[in-house]
């Protein structure tokens, strides 16, 4: 089952509410199980990031996992890792993409934020994840 618009709207809401509090300018997309975009906001974030947060997002679907645990796995993938960051569209391996699970622990879709530190992203966009567990 992927998400709805109703659980769409409340990931991105709580990831707006935690860029606020860190008063970070970020982009934050929230995608379905097939990577769809399903909910965008742009807090006054620079040029780039809307797509850098919706690839973030796109990664973490994909693999089942936060985007910065599969950096970690391609840099260990060699020539390989070439061909999977330039599959669908390009991906983005950095931290702040951040998988969404049902209550029953199951990947409904994903979440990501662009535009601060790797640190800041992941926990913006965490946020957005939480509140789905």
């Amino acid at each position: 089952m992927s998400m709805t618009y109703k659980q769409a709207s409340k990931a991105l809401q709580a990831a707006v509410v935690k860029a606020e509090s860190i008063n970070i300018p970020v982009s934050i997309a929230v995608v379905d199980m097939g990577g769809h975009l399903m909910a965008l906001a742009r807090l006054d974030s620079v040029y780039g990031v809307i797509d850098f947060a919706v690839k973030k997002a796109r990664t973490a679907v994909m693999f089942g996992i936060d985007s910065d645990i599969m950096g970690t796995i391609i840099a260990g993938a060699d020539i390989h890792g070439y061909g999977m960051l330039n599959s669908n569209e390009g991906l983005l391996t950095i931290a702040g993409g951040v998988v969404i699970k049902d209550t029953e622990g199951k990947i409904i879709g994903a979440v990501a934020s662009s535009g601060g530190t790797p640190e800041q992203d992941k926990a913006i966009a965490g946020a957005g994840a939480a509140v789905m567990g």
